[in-house]
């Protein structure tokens, strides 16, 4: 954009849309700790300011990590914030601005439509306003029913005010992916075999991590005037190949993860359960690593292979475009599918008869191998700084960088350096490492976009 200042035209630099989104987290996160700060939020002695940003960090990027028990530190003010940071991190601040700019009959501009649709994960800037108003409907639509079903209930046991309250924040940390709970430090523990809390938060865990491109998709095909004539085997071929490689993903983690921590746990921690309760147990927990965070086992009782395998499942994470985090669905999928063209001798990568363009495969490569180097600097520096095994210091900080949440008990124990390496995972597990390298990178002055360079050979194995 060129401005004119005092008779010369100059460039006037304008902040790219990676970067506004990082920087609205980021503005968020430091917002709501200074609340936490404040004496009304606190009902207990007062603590380290780094543990209220780590509170807060855990909150807007919807992770759960906590180094205390929120219910135990903060008053109902404080919760509040929390809640709040919550909802704003789950669905983002700009969707929130963007769609308060809707409501006032404000025109997006071109650059702010840019940015919301980097911060949705939509491909079209066709119909972004009615996509963001359908979003935000739909998403407390879900979070209301879910607290409406929570609330049965949490109502018998803690009376009909603080009943209802429990069912509206453990809803909305649910869908949110957040794992954030008020209850204490057994978290949902107490309520292991309760099939409606679990079925419901697994629900809601799973609603928030399919995506909100999945829904619409999903709504579509329910909505088609000829859709009672179509055969069941049929009706896949009519969703969009995003959504049907994410119902393909979802369903593979959520029954894999169930069988293995069945097999694994069932000699362990499901060894006083019985077999219907033992399967909704380990439902639960394959759920949860959706980037949920929720608990109902103790995970520091959990052998070293359910771990492992856990710290696999949570990297995967959730879908694109919903409330979960990790490296996504999507880019397995496209990664196995590379594989599968590979052993195969195909030319194309192909998924459900589609072909995936070598520019998808570039920007998934790039998000494996930086989500990798994160996840590996943050265990290298952790396991200098903590004292505990590096099973459990992987799993930390595999779970802070795939927004989980869950933790095998280390987190109220990490040192300053610890904590400050958690929240920078933490964060940069929310944003995503595409928008975190296009945020802080330099635009390259070079033009080689006309350059051909000669093909050269190289050796592979």
């Amino acid at each position: 954009m060129l401005k004119e200042i005092s008779g010369k035209v100059v460039k006037q630099k304008k902040m790219s849309p990676t970067r506004q989104i990082a920087l609205s987290f980021a503005l968020v996160i430091f917002i709501g700790s200074l609340l936490l700060t404040l004496p009304v939020a606190n009902k207990a002695a007062p603590t380290d300011y780094i543990n209220h940003l780590f509170i807060a960090t855990s909150a807007t990027c919807v992770t759960g990590l906590i180094p205390y028990p929120p219910v135990e530190q903060y008053t109902l003010f404080g919760q509040l914030v929390i809640l709040a940071l919550i909802q704003i991190g789950g669905l983002g601040f700009l969707t929130f601005l963007a769609l308060f700019y809707v409501k006032a009959k404000k025109r997006l501009s071109f650059t702010n439509k840019l940015v919301m649709q980097e911060a949705m994960n939509v491909t079209s800037l066709e119909n972004l306003p009615k996509f963001l108003r359908n979003v935000v409907k739909y998403t407390f639509l879900f979070e209301l029913i879910g607290a409406i079903l929570l609330a049965t209930q949490f109502v018998p046991d803690y009376g009909l005010i603080y009943g209802i309250y429990l069912g509206i924040f453990h809803s909305v940390s649910a869908f949110c992916n957040a794992g954030f709970d008020v209850i204490g430090a057994q978290s949902l523990i107490p309520y292991q075999t309760n099939v409606v809390v679990n079925l419901t938060i697994c629900a809601l865990i799973i609603l928030g991590g399919l995506g909100f491109f999945v829904w619409f998709d999903i709504a579509k095909n329910l909505k088609l005037k000829d859709l009672p004539t179509r055969a069941v085997k049929h009706f896949h071929h009519f969703f969009e190949l995003h959504s049907k490689i994410v119902l393909m993903m979802t369903t593979i983690l959520l029954v894999s993860g169930t069988v293995l921590f069945y097999i694994l746990e069932h000699d362990t921690v499901l060894k006083d359960l019985g077999f219907f309760d033992g399967l909704l147990v380990s439902f639960f927990q394959s759920t949860t690593l959706r980037t949920a965070g929720f608990a109902t086992v103790d995970y520091s009782q959990l052998c070293t292979a359910t771990k492992l395998f856990m710290c696999l499942f949570m990297f995967i994470g959730g879908s694109p475009a919903g409330t979960a985090g990790g490296v996504k669905t999507v880019p397995v999928a496209i990664i196995i599918a590379t594989m599968k063209s590979v052993f195969k001798g195909e030319s194309h990568i192909r998924m459900f008869e589609r072909r995936i363009e070598d520019d998808v495969l570039k920007r998934v490569l790039t998000i494996l191998l930086t989500s990798l180097t994160l996840v590996f600097i943050g265990a290298m520096i952790l396991s200098i700084t903590e004292d505990a095994s590096f099973i459990d210091i992987c799993f930390e900080v595999i779970s802070a960088f795939g927004t989980v949440g869950l933790t095998i008990g280390i987190t109220s124990d990490l040192t300053v350096i610890g904590k400050i390496i958690i929240i920078l995972l933490m964060y940069a597990g929310r944003i995503g490492p595409i928008t975190m390298i296009l945020s802080f990178m330099r635009k390259s002055r070079k033009n080689t976009g006309h350059v051909v360079y000669p093909k050269g050979e190289i050796i592979l194995g």
